[in-house]
């Protein structure tokens, strides 16, 4: 065969192999007609959250009053840190399924803590934790900690707050006595102007400065007093009930070894015969007195009464 018609041969192959635009339309067909909503996980596991967005989008349009689409896309923006559009979208969900819709809450608290919203992210994650709880979901472990994490949240921007206050306190104190001080310095200058001798005065302004001095110094130690017996502001979380996310009063011990404040997992009990976090078969003959436990919950809080509030 000669080289012209070998070239010949090898061009018409290269185009019997490139599909026509006819061809290329079709698939391109095919594609939009995919199910969005069957699509859309796969390219959120394969970690393309954008698409995935885009495709849940599509299918909300084709149903919009499906609350699943809108918590899908919610996680999907969660991802991609859209917080104001997934708490639009746990918003929506929720609104359209309001009995059972674990998910939107538990969306809407991570959201609501991305934005530094604690009080909100704590009631949505109560929300979603005690749904859990009637449904014995296996996702109550996870809820719990979001819960937790809420609190710890809600009571360090109180602690922010505390100290802020009391940085401004102190501040306005300490103006206050200066303000007297330079009073007292103004009376002292008024009754030796126009003398000679000056020496008296001097030593006089010196005194009265020393004295304010001290008063503001003693303001200071006061201050710095209270602040040495405040340190430790935070609860350890071992003394943290899992039901009621308060300090345990009387903690009792599981059969897996788990701790739960006696009045709390009784209530829960009676709900439901089972170990709320792990599911595990729990009667309340099971229980047994954590004392150890109980005796470090209670010097604890008598070291830090201010953690009843917490």
């Amino acid at each position: 065969m000669s080289a012209k018609a070998n070239s010949l041969k090898e061009e018409g192959n290269r185009y019997s192999q490139t599909p026509g635009p006819s061809v290329r339309n079709n698939h391109e067909q095919d594609t939009h007609k995919a199910d969005p909503n069957k699509t859309s996980p796969r390219h959120f596991q394969d970690g393309d959250y954008r698409t995935a967005e885009m495709l849940y989008g599509k299918a909300i349009q084709q149903d919009s009053q499906n609350p699943k689409l809108f918590t899908n896309r919610a996680m999907t923006r969660l991802r991609l840190q859209s917080w104001d559009l997934c708490i639009d979208d746990c918003l929506r969900s929720i609104e359209l399924d309001t009995s059972t819709n674990m998910k939107g809450y538990y969306y809407l608290a991570q959201a609501q803590l991305a934005l530094h919203h604690p009080n909100e992210a704590l009631s949505s994650a109560m929300t979603a934790y005690h749904e859990c709880l009637r449904t014995n979901s296996p996702s109550t472990p996870n809820v719990s900690q979001l819960v937790l994490q809420a609190k710890k949240e809600k009571w360090e921007a109180k602690e922010r707050e505390r100290i802020r206050r009391r940085s401004a306190l102190l501040a306005e104190l300490e103006e206050e006595l200066k303000r007297k001080m330079r009073m007292e310095l103004r009376k002292v200058d008024s009754m030796w102007e126009g003398r000679e001798d000056t020496s008296d005065a001097l030593e006089e302004r010196e005194e009265v400065e020393y004295t304010w001095r001290q008063k503001i110094d003693e303001l200071r130690s006061v201050f710095a007093i209270a602040d040495a017996g405040l340190e430790e502001r935070e609860v350890p979380d071992y003394m943290i009930d899992n039901i009621s996310f308060c300090i345990m009063h009387d903690p009792v011990l599981t059969k897996n070894g788990r701790s739960y404040d006696r009045s709390t997992i009784l209530e829960h009990l009676r709900r439901s015969s089972t170990d709320p976090l792990t599911r595990d078969p729990l009667t309340a003959a099971d229980l047994r007195p954590n004392l150890a436990l109980k005796q470090a919950c209670m010097e604890f809080l008598d070291k830090n009464g201010w953690a009843v509030d917490y």
